[in-house]
């Protein structure tokens, strides 16, 4: 059936709203596109120079463990002979001796330092050290005794020695990792429960500060690219 003008006219309006409303979703979608683009790109510049100055700043604390290390080794390596079995109820209180006595500030709960250690339990088994490979890995920053993320037995037991100094420390379970032991990330137990343990511990001045690189950028730049996706 033939069509009227108007019927001719309206269905022309129709098509070109259609036609522009494609077009115009086309329009949006590349825009997008480009925009998402935009920041990737933003971003995957931004993860690059985060990357160097990542690796510059592993560096830096690598050569200062270095540095460290070729200090303290040759001192601290002899107290490895400190290891040895021990009476799991020999251990009843927290008992500390000075193998050597320092001469810097004396430690209290709000002292800065670092240390390096050797752990082992009653069996005489290692579970932790500071050297590894005949040198030392990066002390353990100490910011304080009363607010460090350390065991009862070290905040208690290093209280009172001088920087420079070596302290064995003998703490009974109750001040270590008392009935659950400690696990490592898989799961597996490192320290039995009710595990007396042993230490001996080196007090170091702390060593200078190195700032790792800033996220912030990071994160807004990937955020960005989420959000354009």
């Amino acid at each position: 059936m033939a069509t009227s003008k108007k019927q001719r006219a309206g269905i022309l309006i129709i098509v070109v709203a259609t036609v522009l409303g494609t077009l115009g979703s086309f329009a949006v979608m590349i825009l997008s596109m480009q925009s998402n683009k935009q920041a990737q790109a933003d971003y995957q510049k931004v993860l690059s120079e985060y990357k160097k100055e990542q690796t510059a700043y592993e560096q830096k604390k690598q050569a200062q463990a270095d540095k460290l290390s070729a200090k303290y080794y040759e001192t601290f390596k002899q107290y490895s002979s400190q290891v040895a079995k021990f009476e799991i109820d020999s251990v009843k209180s927290l008992v500390t001796e000075d193998l050597t006595e320092g001469d810097g500030a004396l430690v209290d709960d709000k002292t800065n330092f670092a240390a390096y250690y050797i752990g082992w339990d009653a069996n005489g088994d290692i579970f932790d050290q500071s050297i590894d490979n005949n040198k030392l890995k990066t002390p353990l920053p100490v910011n304080g005794l009363s607010t460090a993320g350390i065991i009862n037995g070290w905040k208690e037991g290093l209280k009172g020695m001088k920087v420079g100094g070596v302290r064995l420390l003998s703490i009974p379970a109750d001040k270590a990792y008392g009935e659950a032991g400690s696990k490592d990330s898989k799961g597996k137990q490192i320290i039995p429960p009710n595990m007396p343990l042993k230490f001996v511990v080196m007090a170091i001045p702390a060593p200078e500060t190195i700032t790792p690189p800033d996220m912030t950028k990071l994160m807004n730049a990937y955020q960005e690219a989420q959000r354009a996706q």
